[in-house]
């Protein structure tokens, strides 16, 4: 392979650039949104803040489905635009859609009916798991909604357009938060919820701005086009699954992951438990600059392999994987300096603060870690390689943080012990990543046409629009 030359480094450099910063914010608007519910629910104690946490928690397990349809589209489409193969993607985008929301309907059954069920089996008191439960079921009504809008914006940042999901998640956090204080204090002739206010107001500001979103795109206002059937392609529809359920499966197990860790926390304490809630808000502050720099990588290696290109894909992993080491760990040195001051501005009790330090000081550690986590995984997914991402993932979070967590916990170690396990699953899966990313191996993951059915769909869709 001919050494790249430095325009070449550039040229990708400003791709990667152009790709990740749209994201970076869109991810950093997401994270302010849950610190503004973090902050908004402070002010009703250390229980409100715990239950905020739970059903934070709970609605990421339900997005983990969304978050895996999610990667696998944008692995397909990317592929299928970088092949000048609009009509195929656009088969993609929709079957996925409707795919995403069908799921998201489902999940949402037992969210909706059983919430205070889920709520019980933190081992959470009785006021922090009432209020949790709250939570959850108003979080759960936005699920079909949160689906189309996850899967629109996926396909059209997959197509290179990351600028139109930006405007609508930046209306969309808006409303979000002015309706989650409206309803959380009683603002005006609104009613007066509390914790249930931040999660109905929320959902309902994130819906309109939905209904707005997939409004445009019906319209065919953006550049990948609706294909306007009835019925998910099955063509389609197998290939998402394939390449997206090992990535659901790794979701799944992340966010499991996350409720079990948080039991173990919860063991010792209201105190760490709330710790552990916030200094996770505040700490995704800087993850989101790994998320946006992986998703940057994901298109540009899914279309530079569609356009028959592994050179350069290559090339964008390695140029995303610099630059987010570099932001990654000019944010870790922030995190740690800033920390005392930022759990103080979350919330005043000393314990939790001094707890929420402690936290912060171990996830800034890892920050390096986490830039190869997320860039190289987003390499792999790119290509389509979901599998070896879910083995990574599962070999940290099993034998990097919840073994040691639970024999820790057993032996009767504290609570600072147990935030500094994360820093040896951080390890492994950037470890495995990376030996994967340098073997080469996911340059040969082979994606198939759609076939037959989107031929003739295409076709269809064709006729309907001339």
């Amino acid at each position: 392979m001919p050494a790249p030359t430095h325009s070449s480094d550039t040229s990708t450099n400003r791709s990667v650039w152009r790709l990740a910063w749209p994201n970076i914010i869109s991810n950093l608007l997401f994270t302010t949104v849950g610190f503004m519910h973090m902050k908004i629910v402070a002010g009703l104690g250390t229980s409100a803040v715990a239950a905020v946490t739970t059903g934070h928690r709970v609605f990421f397990l339900v997005q983990a489905i969304l978050m895996g349809v999610s990667v696998a589209t944008t692995a397909l489409i990317a592929r299928y635009w970088g092949g000048d193969e609009p009509r195929k993607a656009e088969m993609v985008a929709w079957t996925s859609i409707l795919l995403s929301m069908a799921l998201a309907a489902v999940i949402s059954v037992p969210v909706l009916f059983a919430p205070k069920a889920i709520a019980g089996a933190f081992g959470l008191d009785a006021e922090t798991t009432r209020l949790s439960a709250s939570f959850i079921f108003w979080l759960g009504v936005f699920n079909v909604f949160a689906a189309a809008n996850m899967i629109l914006a996926t396909a059209l940042r997959a197509t290179g357009d990351v600028i139109t999901p930006l405007w609508f998640l930046l209306f969309s956090s808006s409303l979000n938060v002015l309706f989650a204080y409206a309803l959380a204090f009683g603002i005006g002739p609104l009613p007066q919820l509390g914790v249930a206010g931040v999660a109905a107001g929320g959902s309902v500001g994130a819906m309109l701005v939905t209904i707005v979103f997939v409004g445009f795109w019906w319209r065919g206002k953006f550049n990948i086009k609706p294909i306007k059937r009835a019925t998910i392609d099955r063509a389609a529809a197998r290939q998402l699954v394939g390449i997206g359920a090992p990535a659901i499966i790794e979701q799944g197990i992340i966010q499991l992951a996350f409720l079990v860790f948080f039991a173990i926390v919860a063991q010792y304490g209201t105190a760490a438990y709330a710790a552990y809630g916030i200094g996770i808000t505040l700490v995704s502050f800087s993850i989101v600059i790994g998320f946006g720099f992986g998703f940057a990588t994901a298109t540009l290696v899914g279309q530079q392999l569609g356009a028959g290109q592994p050179d350069l894909a290559i090339a964008a992993g390695k140029r995303s994987l610099i630059m987010a080491l570099a932001a990654m760990f000019v944010l870790s040195i922030l995190l740690a300096y800033f920390a005392r001051d930022l759990a103080s501005f979350m919330i005043d009790d000393p314990e939790v603060i001094h707890l929420t330090v402690v936290f912060i000081y171990m996830i800034a550690v890892a920050q390096p870690l986490m830039a190869c986590e997320f860039t190289l995984g987003g390499a792999l997914r790119g290509a389509g390689d979901t599998r070896y991402p879910l083995i990574a993932t599962f070999c940290g979070i099993s034998l990097g943080r919840l073994l040691p967590a639970w024999i820790l916990t057993t032996l009767g170690f504290s609570v600072y012990w147990i935030f500094g396990v994360m820093l040896l699953d951080y390890t492994i899966k950037a470890v495995m990543l990376l030996l994967r990313f340098r073997s080469g191996k996911w340059l040969d993951i082979k994606l198939t046409g759609v076939g037959t059915a989107v031929k003739q769909s295409t076709i269809d869709s064709d006729k309907n629009n001339t």
